[in-house]
């Protein structure tokens, strides 16, 4: 029985050691998506002229989930309410949050990005997106040497507690 208790917390603990090398994974994906949902965006906005609504469905056709799923629902949101652009901006960057591995940072660029998104022209909006995506390539550089120092070292930790916790109760 005491093998059996043993085996199941060693595997629950890298369990836990995968979900966290998972996300360490997963956000600079998650940051080229959003750096590519940009760039589309900056299409949509500079070259087609299409209102943000229509360009916001169009990105979200094109991208993979969690992304897309951020801009239909910020579509959704937009024909739906009478609230301030930035309101629901800013609520839907926060569930953005909850269902990606992006941290803060990568949230307050894109807050910052919304206050600016829609009150200039098309040359003033094309450098704002441009400044999101230099703060967004800063970030996945980050990212990237994140998830190469931590997302082993959260595996092998996550099995070593296990083990190491297994060996204490016994």
């Amino acid at each position: 029985m005491k093998w059996l208790g043993a085996i199941l917390l060693v595997a629950a603990t890298t369990c836990i050691g995968l979900y966290f090398s998972v996300r360490y994974e997963k956000r600079p994906k998650h940051i080229r998506q959003l750096e590519s949902a940009l760039q589309l965006l900056e299409a949509e906005i500079t070259y087609s002229q299409t209102p943000l609504q229509l360009a916001f469905q169009t990105i979200a056709r094109q991208l993979p989930h969690p992304i897309s799923r951020f801009f239909q629902s910020l579509s959704e949101a937009m024909l739906q309410q009478e609230v301030d652009f930035n309101t629901v901006w800013d609520e839907k960057t926060d569930e953005l949050k909850k269902m990606t591995s992006l941290k803060k940072n990568e949230i307050e660029v894109l807050k910052q990005f919304g206050n600016s998104l829609g009150q200039h022209d098309f040359i003033q909006q094309q450098k704002q997106i441009r400044l999101a995506l230099t703060h967004l390539d800063r970030e996945l550089e980050e990212a990237r040497d994140e998830s190469y120092k931590y997302s082993n070292l959260a595996r092998s930790l996550g099995v070593l507690a296990g083990i190491f916790i297994a060996l204490l109760l016994f």
